[in-house]
This record gives structure tokens, sequence and C-alpha cells, in this order.
């Protein structure tokens, strides 16, 4: 279908869009990359009177370094993300995530903060920014706040931002030095959403387990941080027994929907498959 009628606007500065945002109310939208609204718009699910385009805004680009975190930039797309040698030195499960993530032609103009902003239990990086302990630079008609990825996701497409806040960057703690992480993805063909998927990040000393985080993705309507089952795998080899107690840990806090990707019980046993091998792939990239 054809979306309906609405304005469009393209400001230069973040000040601009707020502005926008607080003026228009309601009945307006900022555009990321546009893959999530745009959709909607055609299938009039979504019907806003003006979109706020944020692709002119420069601020809102750009990866770098911010003392013990990487700081980027909430318009940079995740063909930015793959080919950025910070993050690949740094945070390299960020690039392994975009690269699953919908297909090339998406991921030149698809944006990391559209991607964690909209609320979507389907996108793939919400769980990894879970995993990473990452936290959301947000600006509104009120000023600057800090939103911690672990707080913002509140249920199917409902979020911490305030009506006219936009996300401006997304912080990231750089994990520890040698860590392993992998995110480990069920889609049925190239460019779906997750039946199932799992982000890992650990460390390991001495043979053993020093830090793990983990996150799911699309098996609840939000993302989900999985600490129980972190906790059980800290201390130990990641020997069989503990997988299997941590995986079942995991997928007790699921609540996956049924729908044409399986049956519930299916994308919650999937979910605790993708966090075994995740589990196996980053243990294997750890570095005592």
């Amino acid at each position: 279908m054809i979306p309906g009628v609405f304005a469009y606007h393209r400001p230069k500065s973040v000040s601009e869009a707020v502005a926008m945002l607080a003026e228009l109310g309601e009945e307006a939208r900022p555009l990321a990359g546009g893959h999530s609204l745009i959709p909607m718009m055609k299938l009039r699910i979504a019907a806003p009177e003006h979109l706020i385009d944020l692709g002119g805004i420069g601020d809102l680009k750009g990866i770098r370094g911010d003392g013990g975190d990487v700081l980027i930039g909430a318009m940079t797309t995740q063909h930015e993300l793959i080919a950025s040698d910070l993050l690949a030195s740094k945070v390299p499960i960020i690039r392994e995530a975009s690269l699953v993530i919908a297909d090339p032609q998406v991921r030149y103009v698809g944006t990391l903060g559209g991607n964690v902003a909209n609320g979507d239990p389907g996108n793939d990086m919400p769980a990894v920014m879970l995993c990473l302990g990452a936290s959301y630079e947000v600006a509104g008609k009120t000023g600057e706040r800090r939103i911690a990825a672990h707080e913002f996701y509140q249920g199917a497409y409902f979020t911490a931002l305030e009506p006219g806040e936009i996300v401006t960057a997304i912080r990231i703690p750089v994990p520890p030095a040698g860590h392993g992480s992998a995110y480990q993805k069920l889609k049925r063909k190239i460019g779906d959403y997750a039946t199932a998927a799992a982000a890992v990040v650990l460390s390991m000393s001495a043979g053993k387990v020093a830090t793990c985080s983990i996150g799911l993705t699309n098996v609840a309507e939000t993302p989900l941080w999985a600490e129980d089952a972190a906790t059980i795998l800290v201390g130990s080899t990641l020997d069989a027994a503990t997988v299997k107690q941590a995986v079942a840990a995991a997928e007790a806090i699921t609540s996956p929907a049924s729908d044409t990707r399986g049956p519930v019980h299916y994308r919650t046993k999937m979910a605790g498959v993708m966090l075994a091998r995740a589990l196996a792939r980053a243990k294997s990239r750890a570095r005592a």
C-alpha cells in the first residue's frame, strides 16, 4: 500500500529536531533508517502527519572511544558498524550482530539508533545492548538524559522514551580485554527476524568463567537479559551439566508468541539451543 499524506521535515541539528517534535506533538514521528516505520505506514498501522528525518544531522553519526566506553551516534548505519576497526577490536559482537540483520541493502541505510529505539522485540541490537550493559543518550524538550538499556524496554513497541524525545547516541562499556562473545541467531531465511537468538559476552580466568552476560532476542514482548542464567555459569568451566542448568534458567524467562516462526515450545527450546551455541563460541574466543 501507499502511506497516507504527511509533511516531511529535515532538521539540521538535534535542537532543531527536538523543537519540531515538541511543536508538532503526537502527530510527528522521527525517522531514522525507516525500515520499521515506513512499512508500518504503508500498511496504515502508523499514520503520522509529520516525519522528522534525522538523516541530515551530522552530530548523530560516528563511532569513537570515550574513556572506558565506546560512543556510537544513533544515525550510524549497520554498514558503518560492520566496517569499524574500533568496534572489531573492542566490541566485536556488534559487528557479528549487524551482519545478520536483514540484508546488505538494508544495512546501508538502517541505523543502530532506529534498531534499538522503537521497541520492536524482533530487532537484534536491543538484546546485544542488554548483554553489553549499554545505555542510551536521549534528548528532548526538557534537556538530555541517559537511560540504561536494562530499563529502556517496557513492552512491545513501548519504551522509556518520553513524547518528543529521541535517542542521540549509544554508550557501551568496553568489555574486559580478552573477553569472548557471540551472537547466535536462528531465522527462516536471509533478512528475517529471529525465530530466537542469544547474545553472550564472557571472560575466563584459570579455565573458569569470571564474568558472563546473556541477552535473548524475540522470545518475549521485550528483549530479555538472562541474569540468573549468567550467574549460574560464573565460576564454572562451562561443563555440560552447568550449561544445561543455565539454558533451563534462560528458557524459563521466555514467553514467545506462537506464530509463523513456530509454536511456543519450539521457540523456547530454540532460544536454549542458540544460547548453548553462543556460549561455546564465546568460550572458544575468550583469552585468559
